[in-house]
């Protein structure tokens, strides 16, 4: 698995803005020394709060991975995924293409037992289609609950705010695409 130096890209893209570490962190929601740990790659953000960071900078929370992991490989391998955010939320996102640099993106996200992706239903600018390989999940749209077993597909429209819950004893795994990228 590739290392990736998210610190260096938020730092990046914080002096681009021209943010000073405590405006961007107040604009994310963090403390600035949270944001100093990130961008010195001492603490390993949650995936939301990646999606704040990257809110507040008002870019597409791919951009932070994209430099580290263009690869001229057209085959990822199994293993050597690459992991996006961190593991210590539970929720497991790996990223199935080899790179971000596309025009569409594939991901396997695995969702621990009752467990959800996040506390509030997040919207994306890209269309998205997943499909649960193993377990059962709860996907909430907009509000409203749908089940979905193994072997089942949504579709979620660009802007449509949602969530994963897995409400089992059991991990589910699901396969999803966005068209562009933008996790």
């Amino acid at each position: 698995m590739e290392d990736i130096n998210l610190g260096a890209k938020v730092q990046e893209f914080r002096n681009m803005r021209q943010y000073s570490l405590r405006e961007l962190a107040s604009r994310a929601g963090l403390t600035p020394s949270m944001l100093s740990q990130i961008e010195n790659n001492t603490a390993n953000p949650s995936i939301n709060t990646l999606k704040s960071i990257a809110a507040a900078l008002e870019v597409p929370m791919f951009k932070f991975f994209q430099s580290s992991i263009v690869s001229e490989e057209l085959i990822v391998r199994k293993g050597d995924y690459i992991r996006l955010g961190s593991v210590q939320d539970g929720v497991i996102y790996d990223l199935l293409t080899p790179d971000l640099s596309g025009s569409i993106e594939l991901c396997l996200m695995e969702i621990p037992p009752r467990s959800v992706t996040s506390v509030k239903e997040k919207s994306h600018v890209g269309e998205e289609v997943a499909y649960v390989i193993e377990g059962d999940v709860t996907i909430h749209l907009d509000g409203k609950m749908f089940e979905l077993s193994q072997g089942d597909c949504v579709k979620i429209l660009p802007g449509v705010n949602h969530l994963w819950e897995n409400t089992r004893d059991v991990s589910s795994r699901v396969i999803f695409a966005i068209t562009p990228p933008s996790f």
